[in-house]
């Protein structure tokens, strides 16, 4: 055979022998004695001839990477999950050791089958010495080199192929070349049978019977495992790698694992410990161990005297021990509450986006599905190949042109170490498919998409821990495979009123009573009063105010009022701006007692606490706010039966119609203030139950004329229609049995001619009718001999008639933003003006009887064309120069003595003006 055949230096040995050489042939024409007469010196030889790894080729470590996890995400490793990881490096192992012995050591050795023994003897050729056959028994062979030395002898056993091939080589002494006593030896120890074939045709022979005659599992089994080990691999940990989810259990994972360590989580179930225990009720400690004894009795539920009457969830402060003093433990440093703080916006941001769906859950059912199968595929095809793996093979190759033989017998030498490979590597795929099955008894057995925190409300006081599902539920599932107290601990982190604690902690920290006492202020009514605005919570040192008149609470949407609040004896009004406060029992019976006026500032009827319809005491209530919601039309509103001393009443909505819950105040309401929001107002009937009004405002209603239901209301005194569409008041002679009205107010609507029926409403002191369309004063308006106050600012009048001079009474006239020009000499016979305001109108000139108005104290007379002052403003006594509105230019005109006398302050209470 030629040297140039193709041969398989993994499989025979000949990658071996070539490498012993110089020239990468060992012999040409050599028998299988030479081949093994070779095998012995190259071996010595093998380990350096071996190629050192490709470059490209990946290690073990590097395969079993990809079984690796970020250390942080152990927590949601379930035992099997984990012990499934480790059989499968065992896998791993197995499956590289195989095949590291297959491409090493594996190789199929092939010696042809014989035909039936004939004795013969044959004749030396050229070349060759005699050989002698024993037929009966074995046959023997010598081969002699041309220098005539004998070479070897080779002994086989009785049949062509044995386990292992015996090979015994002997060498002569150099002496003995008589050829009768070769052959005299060679019958005495006969050596084996001879094949004819030499070393090429063995190798050509032991590859084509590789390929032919071992089954194909013993020649991929290693590579098979391999595959099947990383999908197992690719298939435990997909869930962590997917895109969709690795960004959700990431994000999991972190946010739990600062749940965990976060300060607050360990002081909040401390605190919890504490209040449960009447030990540590009895005693204030500091910064001590939790006590071994824990109540877990769950107190909260049945009601006590200290639970308020109206409330429904929050914080619960002791009747008859107002003040709690706060262990130690409980306090914070800033950093660790902002960190808090920010946690628990991080999981209400997190639960809202995970409990959406369920991708996660579902891809973990999916890919232990797979699992599951893909451990019944390979148990079902490898325990049919066990018994295919052997050490004997017939190989029938069909190159008996070739050799001459036809069949042959080989030996596999991994055989046996494949099969243990293969029993060990199904009896690891069989513990791995039976937790796989296990997985999945636990996935289907219980809801995971549902997870319940009933365990950690019972052993704690944050009974307000709500359920989660979905992807959330199942990560808190996975985590409780690895330990209970993490979802324990994050379960802090979902109950409000842990987060309120917190801001409560934080928010005392924060605002002391020093910093407070910074923050009050005098209002206009000479009143003490404190402005909250967007706390998380109302400070603990606020009712230490004891002085304070007026509490403002603006959008604290956690607000409490704790049984402290009975310590402000001072305050009388109060003030909730989308600020839904809770109470206390008995911060309610104080309140209830001494809460005098009440604003409460919504954007829902539902939002008004329940307890402010309860305040029998209460005489001003605001409400400002949507009551006309379809789902919840005036409800809040029935309690109004209850404020038996109401006296004055302001809605400012959006309202249809006056609602007849306000009629249940009606015995005893004095004044009634509708402000619409541009909603017309329909319906008015309901007014005329309300007798004892005195004041009633109905402003902003798009009324378009004066409501009839007004004339049945007869102590009404002050009627302002502002803010309107009226045009016509023609029905202005029906305020003639309105006996006790005294104020009319028609301004900003659209009125353009006063009636004169208006001389039959006698008692009318004060009349406005500013910012309408009116272009003249009819003279049945100067009949009003009671009327001190008129404003007609903002028309298009350009003449004060002469009748004005009539009003003997008047005190304050408001002219500004029309077109008069002159004014009437009969106007100064007013003499008790105090308020003369004629400014943007086109006056040229100033009288000089200006000077007879002598309790005038304010005059306006900027934006009109006046060139000078007249001098007789001098003798307005009480006019001073912050009473008088004119350009500087004219006032430089006054004599020097003129603006002296303005320029003098007195001690002159201003009148009051409009």
């Amino acid at each position: 055979m030629s040297s140039s055949l193709p041969t398989h230096p993994q499989r025979t040995g000949l990658f071996t022998l070539n490498n012993c050489g110089q020239n990468g042939v060992v012999v040409h024409g050599s028998s299988f004695a030479e081949y093994v007469r070779q095998l012995p010196r190259c071996v010595d030889r093998t380990p350096a001839s071996v190629p050192p790894p490709a470059e490209g080729m990946f290690t073990l470590a590097e395969v079993a990477s990809l079984n690796d996890i970020q250390p942080t995400y152990r927590i949601l490793k379930p035992w099997w999950d984990v012990f499934m990881d480790y059989l499968a490096v065992v896998m791993l192992m197995v499956a590289i050791f195989a095949g590291t012995m297959q491409l090493t050591k594996d190789q199929v050795v092939c010696l042809p089958v014989l035909p039936a023994p004939v004795n013969s003897k044959a004749h030396a050729t050229p070349g060759n010495a005699d050989i002698t056959t024993n037929v009966p028994k074995t046959e023997s062979a010598t081969d002699q080199d041309q220098d005539g030395r004998m070479t070897n002898e080779i002994s086989f056993g009785a049949s062509a192929v044995t386990p292992d091939i015996p090979l015994r080589a002997t060498y002569p002494h150099a002496d003995s070349t008589a050829p009768n006593q070769e052959a005299k030896k060679e019958k005495k120890d006969p050596t084996g049978r001879k094949t004819n074939l030499d070393f090429q045709q063995y190798v050509f022979i032991n590859q084509m019977c590789y390929h032919l005659a071992l089954p194909w599992y013993s020649k991929y089994f290693p590579y098979l495992a391999l595959i099947h080990t990383i999908i197992l691999m690719v298939s435990s940990n997909f869930w962590f790698k997917y895109p969709k989810t690795c960004s959700k259990v990431e994000h999991f994972v972190s946010i739990l694992g600062k749940c965990f360590e976060s300060p607050w989580t360990t002081k909040a179930l401390s605190e919890t410990a504490c209040e449960d225990s009447e030990e540590n009720k009895q005693r204030i400690t500091g910064a001590q161990t939790l006590p071994k004894h824990v109540s877990t009795s769950s107190d909260e539920g049945s009601p006590s005297a200290s639970t308020p009457m109206i409330n429904k969830t929050g914080f619960k402060f002791s009747a008859e021990k107002p003040v709690i003093e706060v262990p130690s433990m409980t306090i914070l440093d800033k950093k660790d509450g902002e960190q808090a703080k920010a946690l628990f916006e991080k999981v209400r941001k997190f639960r809202a986006h995970v409990e959406d769906s369920d991708l996660i859950y579902k891809l973990y059912v999916v890919q232990t599905v797979i699992k599951t199968a893909k451990f019944i595929f390979i148990l079902c095809y490898t325990a049919n190949f066990v018994n295919a793996i052997s050490f004997e093979h017939v190989c029938k190759p069909k190159v008996e042109h070739l050799t001459g033989y036809e069949v042959f017998e080989c030996t596999h030498n991994m055989a046996y170490m494949l099969k243990k490979l293969l029993i060990s590597y199904i009896s690891i795929i069989c513990v791995y498919g039976f937790i796989c099955l296990y997985t999945l008894f636990w996935l289907f057995r219980i809801p995971l998409k549902e997870y319940s925190f009933e365990k950690v409300r019972e052993e704690s006081s944050f009974s307000d821990i709500p359920d989660v599902k979905n992807d959330f539920a199942f990560l808190l599932h996975m985590v409780d495979q690895y330990d209970q107290l993490y979802s324990k601990r994050f379960g802090v982190f979902l109950s409000e009123v842990s987060e309120n604690k917190l801001r409560e902690i934080s928010l005392n920290h924060e605002w002391t009573f020093e910093k407070l006492r910074q923050h009050v202020s005098r209002n206009a009514q000479d009143k003490q009063e404190l402005h909250l605005f967007m706390l998380s919570g109302v400070p603990d040192a606020v009712f230490d105010l004891t002085d304070l008149d007026v509490l403002k609470l603006e959008l604290i949407p956690e607000a409490k009022l704790p049984a402290k609040i009975s310590q402000m004896t001072n305050l009388q009004e109060l003030h909730l701006c989308h600020c839904p406060a809770k109470v206390e029992q008995t911060a309610f019976s104080f309140l209830r007692d001494h809460l005098r006026c009440l604003h409460v500032k919504f954007t829902d009827v539902a939002e008004i606490p329940a307890w402010v319809y309860l305040l029998k005491n209460l005489r001003e209530l605001y409400l400002i706010g949507n009551l006309n919601s379809e789902n919840n039309k005036m409800i809040g509103l029935e309690s109004l039966r209850e404020l038996r001393h109401l006296k004055i009443l302001h809605v400012k909505s959006n309202l249809t119609k006056v609602p007849s819950n306000i009629t249940d105040v009606a015995p005893h309401l004095t004044k009634l203030v509708i402000h619409n929001d541009g909603t017309k107002l329909l319906v008015l009937n309901s007014l005329k139950k309300m007798m004892n009004v005195a004041e009633l405002e109905l402003q902003n209603c798009e009324l378009e004329r004066i409501p009839h239901a007004i004339f049945s209301l007869s102590n009404l005194q002050e009627l302002d229609l502002k803010s309107n569409n009226i045009r016509t008041i023609e029905e202005i002679i029906s305020f003639q049995h309105l006996k006790r009205l005294t104020c009319l107010k028609l301004w900003h609507n659209k009125i353009v001619t006063i009636p004169p029926s208006i001389t039959h409403v006698k008692n009318l002191e004060s009349l406005y009718f500013s910012n309408n369309k009116l272009e003249s004063l009819p003279v049945a308006v100067f009949s009003l001999q009671k009327l001190r106050c008129l404003d007609v600012s903002y028309n298009n009048i350009s003449m004060i008639p002469i009748e004005i001079g009539l009003l003997q009474n008047l005190q304050h006239l408001h002219i500004t933003g029309n077109k008069v020009d002159v004014l009437p000499k009969q106007l100064f016979k007013c003499v008790k003006l105090r308020t003369l305001n004629l400014g943007q109108n086109c006056i040229t000139s100033l009288p000089e009887k200006i000077g007879q108005l002598s309790q005038l104290t304010q005059l306006e007379l900027k934006g009109n064309c006046l060139d000078r002052l007249p001098a007789q403003l001098g003798q307005c006594r009480l006019l001073k120069k912050s009473g008088l509105v004119v350009e500087d230019h004219l006032f430089d005109t006054l004599p020097l003595e003129v603006k002296e006398a303005l320029n003098q302050d007195i001690n002159i209470p201003f009148a009051n003006g409009i």
